[in-house]
């Protein structure tokens, strides 16, 4: 059996305007510029710079003649004395701009260079390859990664040289010209593991006990010297631990990473422009926005000239019409546009006020460990916003202080209590954790247990588990990798 009935339900949508500020604000400074280019070449009613002739207030829309039809309407809903009426001055017409262009150097230069590949390439040129080995060598160059590794293996290198080349080839040829490859600079590239990238790198180093002796232990026991079995290896190769240590600090001077030594790679580097700048002067703390993120902005005057000239014509044809209509589209989505940037960086100035405010102890210090426990909700209770908001401020924007550029949320850490009651942050555990650390004894590294029972001893009583999620969030390893001989 069907049934009618009527129900209320109460629902919350985003309109456009609040999804458009929410990705605004989001955007890190050099993604807005870029935001900002994009609208305006997308909505010719939107333009930059300074509006002139500013202060005559829609002098030319004045709409007291009578021969104007105050009801004029295009369609239902499009009414043309809204974009005409002089009562009301809009909200950007009356917007100040206290930033100035030269505040910041807009332009970044950046510096040609060879990539890492074609430097590779290059060096090829001076072995006597066949046809069949520079295109097997070729290959290999363009297998290498960013760090310097080949990290396939030989039978899919033979697969895709068959395949996307033409060339066919076997393993044992394949290899042979990976030897040419492991000759060029600099030292190991082309490696297929850490373990022959050290052994390459030692291969061409001068020769002397020192050296020889690395190259036994990479070669030969690299299993025991990543583990720092040094008692195992002391007993395997007959040597005394002032020879195993001038051995392991020839090794400890080898690039891991050999790719990333390359000085001429051009790869495209990320340059980080502060959104924000605290400064502190006469003792007080100074916050200001980057003026890259407060444009002059204005709605075409051109554009609204148009609306006016139709109003004013007798004879509307339908084409008129939808001229009109695409008008008042881009005058609305400029004005909307011009109201978020507006509201964008007002939310950015007062969500980081909020952060300064609660952090003073530490901008006025610089000491990480006058760091206060803060979550983003402490923020947003403060400022009257959403969690969400201060999230979108805090994860994406960086804060040029007096002790270098930082990331807004690594201002943000959870709390615990110490013994005495206090709360206390995370980030101020991690700072004593890692100092801690740094002054052990390295031949006898202090185990995680022995760093919660030091952490207990200074008032933080903190379990071991904890002291080894720290200790990982660090990136310092356990005890046993940290020993040195």
């Amino acid at each position: 059996m069907l049934k009618q009935y009527l129900q209320f339900k109460l629902s919350q949508k985003l309109s456009p305007q609040q999804i458009q500020l929410m990705k605004l604000i989001q955007l890190p400074t050099q993604a807005f510029e870029q935001r900002l280019k994009q609208e305006m070449e997308e909505n010719p009613a939107l333009e930059g710079g300074k509006e002139e002739n500013i202060d005559d207030n829609y002098d030319e829309f004045d709409n007291t003649d009578d021969n104007y039809d105050d009801s004029e309407t295009i369609g239902e809903d499009i009414n043309v004395d809204e974009y005409l009426s002089d009562d009301d001055i809009p909200d950007y017409r009356t917007q100040t701009n206290n930033y100035s262009a030269d505040d910041d150097d807009k332009d970044i230069p950046f510096a040609a260079g060879t990539s890492f590949t074609q430097y590779l390439t290059n060096q090829l040129n001076t072995f006597r390859l066949s046809d069949n080995e520079r295109d097997i060598a070729e290959f290999l160059v363009g297998s290498v990664d960013e760090s310097g590794y080949i990290r396939r293996s030989l039978t899919d290198i033979a697969d895709d040289l068959a395949f996307t080349q033409n060339v066919y080839t076997d393993e044992k040829s394949i290899e042979k010209v990976l030897h040419i490859v492991h000759q060029l600079d600099p030292a190991g590239v082309g490696a297929r593991n850490l373990q022959e990238c050290l052994s390459i790198q030692l291969h061409r180093k001068e020769k002397n006990p020192d050296v020889e002796l690395a190259i036994a232990i990479i070669d030969k026991a690299f299993d025991q010297f990543t583990k720092k079995h040094y008692k195992k290896l002391l007993q395997k190769f007959d040597i005394s631990e002032i020879q195993l240590k001038d051995a392991i600090d020839e090794i400890e001077h080898l690039n891991p990473k050999p790719g990333g030594s390359y000085a001429g790679n051009n790869k495209i580097v990320e340059h980080i422009v502060p959104d924000f700048a605290i400064k502190i002067i006469d003792g007080e703390l100074e916050l200001t926005l980057n003026g890259r993120n407060a444009p002059e902005l204005h709605v075409s005057r051109e554009y609204s000239d148009m609306m006016k000239g139709y109003k004013e014509s007798k004879d509307k044809s339908k084409s008129q019409k939808d001229a009109v209509i695409f008008i008042k589209q881009k005058l609305d989505a400029a004005k909307w546009f011009i109201e978020a940037i507006k509201q964008r960086q007002q939310t950015l100035f007062v969500t980081m006020s909020a952060i300064m405010h609660y952090q003073q102890e530490y901008f006025l210090t610089g000491d990480e460990r006058k760091l206060k426990p803060m979550i983003l909700k402490d923020i947003a209770d403060e400022i009257e916003m959403d969690v969400s908001t201060v999230s979108r401020v805090a994860n994406s924007k960086y804060v040029d202080t007096p002790y270098g550029t930082k990331l807004v949320k690594e201002f943000f850490s959870e709390s615990m209590t110490n013994d005495q009651g206090e709360e206390v942050s995370t980030r101020e555990i991690k700072k004593i954790l890692e100092t801690v650390i740094e002054e052990e004894n390295k031949r006898k590294p202090l185990t995680d247990e022995k760093l919660a029972s030091i952490l207990l001893e200074k008032g933080y009583p903190i379990a071991r588990r904890t002291v080894a999620k720290y200790r990982e969030q660090l990136d310092i390893p356990v005890a046993r990798l940290r020993k040195k001989i």
